[in-house]
């Protein structure tokens, strides 16, 4: 075996048809100047075995697109993820995920796959985004040998940012959803997670419109400022 097979012993064997999907798919574009309402974004939830993000592994996806500034609920994406070495723990038990759901899962590649053509060239919204992020991103290596190149914008930073008078302990997704009075079904499921999340996140573009932030591109930057001031505001 030579050096480049042996480096490559861990890539995944895809089908053809995988193979050209996946050469198919849309660059992942850079965050943009149009509005917000302009944007298609994602929103995005994992449910995962863990909060480990070198060893545990995501079980359910859930996420909901944001077109022409409303959730589409006509583009949703639910998959359970086949898992059936999976030992049942706390965090499975929570998202309601048994034995039995995670061996009648979806083939985690197909399932990934079928994810990013879903994503498309969209940027990602998410709450907590850098776990989602990166919790994806091992399991689209492993499974599909796939770098992830979207754009994640986290929730769980917008929302303090744009709120800089509203103080929360916790500042958990179930916080922010109490502090702005959401309905919520069915929380710790990934589907109901992502309609949630994406629910707050139409609120809280409609506070940076007034707040003369109204691109993609403005709202990151205004969080590198924003991370900036926190760190240098904690002494760091």
């Amino acid at each position: 075996m030579n050096l480049l097979a042996w480096l490559r012993g861990n890539a995944p064997t895809l089908a053809d048809a995988q193979q050209q999907r996946l050469a198919q798919l849309p660059r992942p574009a850079p965050l943009a100047v149009c509005t917000l309402r302009e944007q298609r974004w994602v929103v995005l939830d994992l449910e995962t075995s863990g909060l480990n993000t070198q060893r545990d592994q995501v079980l359910s996806i859930g996420a909901v697109a944001i077109a022409d500034g409303a959730i589409d609920f006509a583009q949703q994406f639910e998959r359970t993820l086949h898992r059936p070495t999976q030992k049942t723990n706390a965090s499975v038990l929570i998202h309601g995920l048994g034995p039995s759901a995670l061996a009648a899962g979806c083939d985690p590649a197909q399932a990934l796959l079928e994810l990013l053509e879903f994503i498309g060239d969209s940027p990602v919204l998410a709450f907590h985004a850098p776990f989602d992020q990166c919790m994806l991103a091992r399991a689209l290596k492993q499974s599909l040998g796939y770098r992830l190149q979207q754009a994640f914008l986290d929730v769980a930073e917008l929302a303090p940012m744009l709120n800089p008078d509203t103080v929360l302990r916790e500042a958990g997704l179930d916080d922010w959803v109490n502090r702005f009075g959401l309905h919520v079904q069915d929380r710790h499921h990934a589907s109901a997670d992502a309609q949630v999340t994406a629910e707050l996140a139409l609120i809280l573009f409609s506070q940076a419109r007034r707040q003369q932030l109204d691109s993609p591109l403005q709202l990151e930057q205004r969080l590198r400022v924003w991370r900036r001031r926190k760190v240098h505001s904690h002494g760091l």
